[in-house]
């Protein structure tokens, strides 16, 4: 990277870390810590629950998504809207009145303690292993970038973060998610108009709308029955549902950002907010993984974007790389032609092109077995390399270095996030609730300060023996979905089926757990419809164990 990248880049990050800790350095107790004296308003709610879910993987990630499969991706979101109005009917208004700390407190609040330790423990499972996939996110960029070892880097981000989240607790990691978020939206806006200005002057909207459609990437919809199809209008309205209502109603790293607001309104307001954006900003950032898509189409693009492929097969593989290289150029010389027509011509986009895009995706397909089949260290699935190899080498200096921020602003937001919530749910679920002597406040934010740290050590060790799965953002929504669904489920008959005593839904939710499990390692299904099968047997195994008095007591 140019100098110019290096200083924005260290500029706007050690900006954010040492104001967010300035700025929230006086925490007196531990109300002031994790509920930030409930003094946020809505657009900081908003905001804050918005950046949170946007974390590093989102910006890595979604553009890959959107360059290989299109803008399919959306129907994951159509279900948001609808959770974040029935959370603001229903838990919102709750949680409010009990002035929780923690979502699982209103589970012993309705049925007993065993029941919230199962909740807490759940979350406490999904969310470690998830704080530590997003450290490492950032940590591929930086090791591209510096070739510095991953773990190393693993350690420095991880480090940051804990800094100002142990300083400031919830307070610090509202304050400097609104930095954040502005810093994030401001590098993608310029990369959308940086990409317009590197068009072909005859691409025009028309055109570019054209090429992208018969390239199957707009496609948005897909109202297909089809469960092995992971992305679709069904499973995103119903199974997507269940993952928004599970993870904004019920995962404390969510729960933690609203449950600070002034008041419900100021509560409701944030959350409708996010319900409103969200949608909208996942379209723009998988937009742009199309439109890095149909820039390569016509600018080069390496047969693999991760460089330890390429490094590896140059150096392993000289000769067969060097044959696919060459039918590889030969493709895309045919595509140069094809796309010289198609530009100064009004006729539809060539059949031809389709062809050639088909026989690029085999070539593709052979680097990856090729790697695959030699070496098990080197990821060959470079999803999560698209945007990355785009921002370093077409990107002019000083936005390379913005964007680069973007990606680890994020992380360090959700990762933060994270964090304070992991810290709490430990300390007010598990060790406080468990504590038979009392302590004081000081003692107790101590301790969750404490707990801070651990959850971040565990994190960067975690992130240290992370790998790169099919995509990061579809293995953090993977690990989600596996538990999501029976914590949703646990509170659905909270709110909704009074009748239902303890002993019933604590088994039915052991039950439905270990369904879950049996179902994801032995059944080829959409990973969205698990948070569906989890609620949904939850709540119905729970009727029906009250019905026969099996558990009841």
């Amino acid at each position: 990277m140019h100098q110019d990248d290096w200083i924005i880049l260290i500029f706007t990050i050690l900006f954010i870390v040492v104001y967010g800790a300035y700025k929230t350095r006086k925490n007196k107790n531990i109300r002031s810590f994790l509920k930030g004296d409930n003094s946020s308003n809505w657009f900081t709610i908003g905001i804050s629950v918005m950046a949170t879910q946007a974390s590093a993987i989102t910006f890595l990630s979604t553009p890959g998504q959107g360059y290989y499969d299109g803008m399919g991706f959306l129907q994951f979101y159509l279900g948001l809207p609808l959770a974040m109005i029935i959370i603001c009917m229903f838990f919102v208004p709750l949680y409010h009145k009990l002035k929780i700390y923690t979502a699982y407190e209103f589970l012993e609040n309705r049925f007993d303690r065993k029941t919230r330790t199962l909740g807490a423990i759940l979350f406490l499972v999904q969310r470690g292993l998830a704080a530590g996939i997003t450290i490492f996110a950032p940590s591929i960029i930086l090791s591209t970038v510096l070739g510095i070892d991953i773990k190393i880097l693993n350690f420095l981000v991880g480090f940051l973060v804990i800094v100002y989240t142990v300083s400031g607790g919830t307070k610090a990691v509202n304050i400097t998610q609104k930095q954040q978020m502005f810093v994030i939206f401001l590098g993608l806006f310029f990369v959308f108009f940086f990409l317009i200005d590197k068009y072909p002057e005859n691409l025009t909207i028309s055109k570019f709308l054209d090429y992208s459609r018969s390239s199957e990437k707009f496609k948005i919809l897909d109202f297909s029955l089809d469960l092995n199809n992971r992305y679709t209008f069904w499973s995103g309205i119903t199974g997507g549902l269940f993952l928004a209502l599970s993870y904004f109603g019920t995962d404390q790293s969510q729960v933690q950002r609203y449950i600070s607001g002034k008041s419900v309104k100021e509560i409701r307001l944030g959350l409708i907010f996010n319900g409103i954006f969200k949608i909208p900003m996942q379209f723009f950032i998988l937009l742009l993984g199309v439109m890095v898509f149909v820039f390569f189409e016509f600018n080069t693009s390496p047969v693999n974007f991760n460089p330890q492929v390429i490094s590896h097969l140059e150096e392993k593989h000289n000769n067969e790389f060097s044959v696919i290289s060459k039918q590889y150029d030969k493709i895309n010389s045919e595509k140069r032609r094809l796309q010289e027509n198609f530009l100064v011509s009004e006729i539809d986009f060539p059949s031809e092109l389709n062809s050639l895009q088909t026989k690029e995706k085999e070539i593709r397909n052979d680097v990856k077995e090729l790697v695959s089949s030699t070496e098990n260290t080197i990821e060959e699935n470079d999803k999560d390399y698209v945007f990355l190899h785009f921002i370093l080498n077409y990107l002019p200096k000083g936005l390379i270095g913005l964007l680069i921020a973007v990606i680890i602003c994020a992380a360090m937001s959700s990762t933060a996030s994270e964090l304070n919530a992991l810290a709490a749910t430990t300390t007010i679920d598990l060790y406080k609730r468990n504590h038979n002597q009392k302590k004081t406040e000081k003692h107790y934010l101590v301790a969750t300060k404490l707990f801070t740290v651990m959850w971040g050590i565990i994190a960067i060790i975690f992130a240290s023996f992370g790998t790169l799965f099919e995509n990061l953002i579809q293995l953090v929504n993977i690990i989600g979905s596996i538990f999501y669904g029976t914590i949703l489920g646990i509170f659905l008959v909270a709110f909704f089926f009074k009748r239902i005593t303890s002993n019933s839904v604590f088994y039915a939710a052991c039950c439905s757990q270990l369904l879950i499990f049996l179902i994801y390692f032995n059944i080829d299904i959409s990973y969205l419809w698990l948070n569906f099968i989890g609620a949904v047997f939850t709540v119905v195994l729970s009727v029906f164990l009250e019905n026969i008095g099996l558990f009841r007591r």
